[in-house]
This record gives structure tokens, C-alpha cells and sequence, in this order.
């Protein structure tokens, strides 16, 4: 039986491939990939030569059930985006289903990552996140979307295209306020840039150039609602000192 190897791929600066990218892409019989045409840039910097194969979101259904077949014989095949991980807003997911489904097996190598590099240099919280990928491209699903994730508690991640970046940004402070907001461009790039700022601010300088990650924060008023309380203010709310508190409990104790 096969194996099929997730291969994440450099999303700007092609010395950030790792040695297991490498190594399987040297190992495999077949590459499927995206876009043949930028895959093969990859590959000529790399110095490997492979057979390649198209698999992208317009022929993913057909192509996997081929895919599958083949993998299922004792082909090797190396899955790719044309950037970063495949099947994360990238074709995959029914590739690999399928193999999961036939216990074929399947091999993650990790590597770049936008919406993990963009949040993890954004300054906002990491702890708890949502990634929402792309939103929808026409303004009432797009603000449909926002309205759904208002309640979110967590720091919300997603992409946009240059030619949306504007209107998506306007629709996000409309719908969900102006919150904090990272918004990240042509990331490991030579123009590589961050902006940070409330949504308003950020607005003003945003230049609709390059492939975006946008790192929301949660609303203000959440954070405030969720903080946690300290001992001084439960103490507060009950009305009590710290020692009448502790008397409180001590007695309550001793006559039980």
C-alpha cells in the first residue's frame, strides 16, 4: 500500500521548507498539487524533478477518488498547496478522508503556516482561537458570517484577498465593532508588514497589495464581562474583610 504525505510548503521565504518537505518530496512517486505552474518554481529551486498532477478545488471530487485508487496500489504521493499547509483552506480534506476510510495511510509533515504565523506575531491573545479561513466574498453572506461569530469568545483568524481586503474590513468593524485588530501582509515576503491598531485606525493605512491574515480581538465588552475576579473584588461583592470571611468558614466548619 501507499502512503500519502501532506507536505507543507514555504508561504513566502523558500528557505523555510523543512528537511522532512525534503525528503518526502524526494521519496514520492507523484506530486498533486494546486497549481503545476508555481508548484514547479518549488521544485526547480529544490533541484527535484517529479511527475506532477493537478488537484485543486475545481476537480478535487474526481481527482481524489483517482488519487485514492492509485495510493491504494504502492504509489507514494506528496499532496501540496501552492502555499503553506494542504487541506487548511487548501484542497485536502477529501483526499485524505478517503484515505482514511480505506486505512490508507496518511503522513503530516508541518511547516509554514500564515494564520498560525500571523497570530502568533500579532500581540493579540493566542490561548483561544477560531480560524474562519475566507469569508464569504458577497457583503450580506459576508455580514451574514460576522453576525454569527459575534459572540465568539476568542480571537478570531481569517484570510482575505487584496481586492476584498477593504470592504471586508469596513463590514467587520460595522457588524462587530471596533475591536482590536492585527492585520498581516505578504508574510516571510520581502514587504512582509504588520498593522496594528483599532479596526478604525488600521483602516486609514491599509493598501490593498498582497495576500492578507487578519488577527481579530474580541470584543472589549466580552473581555471585561469574562475577566476573571480578584480575591479583592469577591471580597467587595460580598461585603466582608478577608478575616470575617475566613471566620465565616472557620466556624461553619467547626460546627460541623
Amino acid at each position: 500500500m501507499g502512503t500519502l504525505f501532506l507536505v507543507a510548503t514555504p508561504i513566502g521565504n523558500l528557505r523555510d521548507i523543512s528537511q522532512r518537505a525534503l525528503d518526502a518530496l524526494h521519496q514520492a512517486d507523484l506530486i498533486a498539487c494546486e497549481d503545476t505552474r508555481e508548484t514547479i518554481k518549488l521544485l526547480n529551486h529544490l533541484g527535484i524533478q517529479k511527475a506532477l498532477t493537478s488537484y485543486h478545488e475545481f476537480n478535487e471530487q474526481k481527482k481524489a477518488e483517482e488519487l485514492a485508487e492509485r495510493l491504494a496500489g504502492d504509489t507514494k504521493i506528496a499532496l501540496v498547496s501552492d502555499a503553506g499547509m494542504p487541506a487548511i483552506s487548501d484542497p485536502g480534506y477529501r483526499l485524505v478522508r478517503l484515505c482514511r476510510k480505506r486505512e490508507i495511510p496518511v503522513v503530516a509533515i508541518p511547516g509554514p503556516n500564515a494564520a498560525l504565523t500571523a497570530l502568533a506575531a500579532s500581540g493579540l491573545p493566542s490561548d483561544q482561537f477560531m480560524f474562519i479561513g475566507f469569508l464569504p466574498s458577497k457583503k450580506n453572506a459576508r455580514r451574514q458570517k460576522l453576525m454569527d461569530l459575534a459572540n465568539i469568545a476568542c480571537t478570531l483568524v481569517l484570510y482575505e484577498a487584496p481586492h476584498r481586503i477593504e470592504a471586508s474590513l469596513e463590514d467587520i468593524q460595522e457588524v462587530l465593532g471596533d475591536r482590536e485588530v492585527c492585520v498581516a501582509r505578504e508574510l516571510t515576503k520581502i514587504h512582509e508588514a504588520y498593522l496594528f491598531g483599532k479596526l478604525s485606525e488600521v483602516r486609514k493605512k491599509i493598501k490593498p497589495i498582497g495576500e492578507f491574515v487578519v488577527v481579530l480581538a474580541e470584543s472589549e465588552q466580552r473581555q471585561e464581562k469574562q475577566a476573571p475576579l480578584s480575591r479583592d473584588d469577591v471580597l467587595k461583592k460580598l461585603g466582608m474583610t478577608r478575616n470575617e470571611l475566613y471566620d465565616l468558614f472557620f466556624k461553619k466548619k467547626i460546627s460541623e
